[in-house]
């Protein structure tokens, strides 16, 4: 046996020279397993200039020193790349999604909390989009709350100061304008906490919708919109 069956991590062999070599090689591994960060699973080539013990999911049809390595870890030691292969019910963070996964023996299953044996799985998700405010009495959103998820809250930050008539403004979606807030501040800064006291249901993808509580918009200012939600997932066949 010359590595462990999980992290296969190099072991020692009897009468072996320069054990020092293996040692490092199994920590370095260890460092990087333990605490699992990959700072991202989307990137065909290795990034120039990636630094010593970071690790990366490799994709399929990756290229470069990653070729024929779709599906596993390649993490950045002495130089090189070593690559592992992550197993089912491995956890990481993905840096660049900013979000939690999970690995269901072929993928990382992005926001995954929980993933059942037929690959059903329970997703918390943060769904982050920046919206430029248009003129008149109300700005719908282009990105939408995707359909077939449960909403529990919609926050909001002014990352450029709202120009117009009004004295304030109000989040919701059509139908419902203060859903997630009224009364909100123009200024860069301001924010909207709209936390729903039930979480609710959206069955069809729904634009988010921005009204002033009285005159209209002008056309300038900027929000940061955060929709916060729950998604299921089928079992497969």
């Amino acid at each position: 046996m010359t590595s462990t069956a999980q992290l296969e991590l190099p072991l020692l062999q009897p009468s072996q020279a320069q054990k020092h070599v293996t040692v490092n090689e199994a920590l370095a591994r260890l460092d990087a397993m333990a605490a699992l960060v990959l700072v991202s699973r989307g990137l065909s080539t290795p990034p120039e200039g990636a630094g010593e013990g970071e690790a990366y999911g490799v994709p399929a049809a990756a290229g470069g020193a990653w070729a024929g390595q779709g599906g596993r870890i390649a993490l950045r030691a002495n130089g090189g790349w070593v690559f592992l292969p992550p197993r089912r019910g491995w956890r990481a963070w993905i840096a660049d999604e900013g979000a939690q996964a999970i690995h269901d023996g072929t993928t990382w299953r992005s926001g995954a909390v929980a993933l059942s044996a037929s690959g059903s799985g329970s997703f918390l998700q943060v769904l982050e989009f920046d919206h430029a405010l248009t003129s008149g009495t109300g700005s719908n959103t282009a990105q939408t709350i995707p359909a077939n998820v449960l909403v529990m809250a919609v926050t909001a930050r002014v990352i450029a100061t709202i120009g117009g008539t009004l004295p304030s403004w109000r989040l919701g979606n059509p139908g419902a304008v203060t859903r997630f807030g009224s009364g909100l501040g123009l200024e860069v800064g301001s924010f909207a906490h709209g936390l729903l006291s039930t979480p609710m249901a959206f069955h069809a993808a729904t634009e988010l919708r921005l009204t002033p509580t009285s005159g209209s918009f002008n056309g300038t200012g900027a929000v940061r919109l955060a929709v916060h939600y729950f998604e299921a997932s089928l079992p497969e066949v």
